[in-house]
């Protein structure tokens, strides 16, 4: 019975048990995943910071884009709406 109490306790006891080894092998094992995941994204985005400092076409497609920039001499139109009436959300009183 000693013995076996014994036994228990090197596989199990002390500070770290079994499972608690598994645990750890489980999350290192997420963790390297998660890593993995980010490098690739942190690569991604360095190389779009290359081609956004380097490339004409993707600069002039940002510029067209985002701020409604247009290239050499190309007629620019403008359609001006006017402002729907907002609803103050109370009825109309009678």
């Amino acid at each position: 019975m000693v013995l076996l109490a014994a036994l228990f306790f090197a596989v199990q006891g002390g500070e770290w048990s079994t499972l608690d080894l598994l645990r750890q092998r489980q999350r290192l094992a997420r963790m390297e995943k998660t890593v993995d995941s980010l490098q690739k994204e942190v690569d991604s985005l360095k190389a779009y910071k290359k081609a956004l400092e380097t490339d004409p076409v993707l600069q002039e497609k940002i510029a067209r884009e985002e701020f409604g920039m247009v290239r050499g001499n190309k007629e620019l139109l403008y359609r001006f709406t006017t402002p729907e009436k907002r609803d103050t959300g109370q009825g109309k009183r009678r």
